[in-house]
């Protein structure tokens, strides 16, 4: 598979960053050289992967190879969902544009964590109030 044809694009959400490939032919989806289904074990977090694809409807054309960093798994489902809406663009000329922008696939996540502040204990809880 080293020599093959390969579309990439880079998604990315909260911490986690997924580079992904998508390869020409049916085949298995492989994340960090595992199975999908091995790793991501809630059909939630499966579906939100497969969204773009089932959007242009795409599933059998290609077959995804992942490498996501950083971050929990729920960012992970989205940063490859977004990598694979990249990907896709770059695999046809624009025909998927216009469906991949309105369902909002194509548009980078940016809510992040916010960050602690002193005398909180969180970024916005404060310490319980004691009257006496």
């Amino acid at each position: 598979m080293t020599n093959e044809q390969y579309y990439h694009g880079t998604g990315r959400r909260k911490n986690a960053v997924a580079r992904v490939r998508l390869y020409p032919g049916a085949g298995d989806h492989i994340v960090n050289e595992k199975p999908l289904d091995e790793v991501f074990t809630r059909i939630h977090h499966r579906h939100r992967i497969m969204q773009p694809l089932v959007l242009t409807e795409t599933t059998d054309k290609f077959h995804v190879q992942v490498k996501v960093a950083g971050g929990g798994i729920s960012g992970w489902a989205d940063a490859i969902k977004h990598g694979i809406a990249r990907a896709l663009l770059a695999a046809d000329d624009d025909s998927y544009h216009s469906a991949l922008r309105k369902a909002g696939h194509l548009t980078r996540d940016a809510r992040v964590k916010e960050r602690k502040k002193y005398g909180l204990k969180r970024a916005r809880k404060a310490p319980q109030y004691t009257k006496r």
